[in-house]
This record gives structure tokens, sequence and C-alpha cells, in this order.
């Protein structure tokens, strides 16, 4: 099945303290000339089996792009009762090169979606970074009948962007989840909602804004 889904779950929420409100960000117009290295620290998930999921950075390093391939929900048609929600969550180790800080500007989902009439689907992104108190989350709901790929995006302004504190090293956090509601559909028709491309696996973009943090 081809996806060509785009959904973004815009920002995580970094930690507000991080940069103090009278400094006002300098833009970088390249990416920095160290590398950054992103790693899974854990993948977790029904929508994750152990095995289905990578993640690879931009040659420029100013995106990371995480990779699925079993990411599916479903409810009707004898799908099994606990199959119309399926999650992951990722934790992942951000290396950041030295004297610089990022911010999450947008992400870019790929999925497809094939609804029954009377069912509905949601998919939600939450983000934050390993001991902030707050999460940025993005919902986007869809509606049968529905048979095609699916799409959305958000970003965020610069002067919104909240950065990660500098000189700490913070995993960064992302839940994906995917739902499936019968509603007032067939019981015994099928309805599903999945992250996935042409190739059967759903590349999520990230992308990455940068700043050099202050004293550099």
């Amino acid at each position: 099945m081809t996806g060509g889904l785009l959904v973004s779950g815009a920002l995580a929420a970094l930690l507000a303290s991080a940069i103090p409100s009278q400094q006002s960000p300098s833009v970088i117009t390249d990416p920095p000339p160290d590398k950054i290295v992103i790693e899974v620290a854990t993948v977790n998930g029904s929508g994750c089996p152990a095995g289905t999921a990578a993640v690879a950075v931009s040659q420029d390093n100013t995106a990371f792009t995480v990779t699925y391939s079993d990411y599916l929900a479903q409810v009707g048609g004898g799908a099994p009762s606990t199959a119309f929600r399926k999650n992951c969550q990722l934790n992942l180790i951000v290396h950041v090169p030295h004297g610089f800080t990022y911010a999450v500007a947008s992400a870019d989902y790929r999925g497809y979606a094939s609804l029954q009439p009377g069912a509905s689907s949601a998919e939600k992104a939450s983000y934050y970074f390993q001991g902030s108190p707050n999460t940025e989350s993005r919902t986007h709901s869809f509606r049968g009948p529905y048979d095609d790929n699916w799409q959305a995006t958000d970003e965020t302004d610069w002067a919104q962007l909240v950065w990660a504190p500098c000189g700490v090293q913070r995993n960064f956090n992302i839940n994906t989840e995917l739902r499936v509601s019968a509603g007032t559909s067939d019981p015994s028709q099928t309805s599903f909602m999945t992250m996935d491309s042409t190739d059967g696996d759903i590349s999520t973009i990230y992308h990455l804004a940068w700043k050099e943090c202050p004293g550099r």
C-alpha cells in the first residue's frame, strides 16, 4: 500500500528556562561544522516491535529520520480487540556539537488510512525532553469514508522555538499513537490506519533549528 502522509507533530517541549527571555537567538544559516549524532536508547510500544524502527541523520545534520516497518491500527473484520490502538515511544540520545543547542522546528510523517463509513481515526504525537515538566502534543483526526494517503504539517515560528539546555545532556522522547474507532461502521468490515510509504516503511523526518550557546 502506498503512503503519503505528512503529519507533523510540531515541537518538542524543551525547558523554557534554558534560554533567558531577554536573549534573542541569532539565526544560523549553515549547520554546525561538527557532527550531530542521534542514537536510539530505547524503542517501546505495540506499533514498533523490536527491530522495526531505525534512526538516520541527514548529511547536513539539520534533520533526522525515524523509519518504522510495522505500525498499523485496525478495527472490525475480525481484527483483534487490542489492535484499535498502537503506539511507539522513542527515547533518543542526541549528541550536540560543542557550543550549540537545538530545537525541533517541525516533524513530517507519512501514512495511509482506509476507513469505512461511520469509522474514524486519529494520530497523536507528543514530544518532550527528559527532565522537562512540559509535553507538546498534536492530534490529527480523520473520518470515514476515507481510503487514501493522509497528510498534515505542523510548524513553529523561529520566535516560538524553545531550545534544549546548553551544556546538558537530555534525552529526547517522541511518543506517537494511532487509534481507530469503528463508530457506526459495519463491524464485519475492517477500518485501519497505518504509517508507511511505498516501500512499506514510515519515514518520519524531524527538522532541527540551531543556535549558538551564550558565551561561544
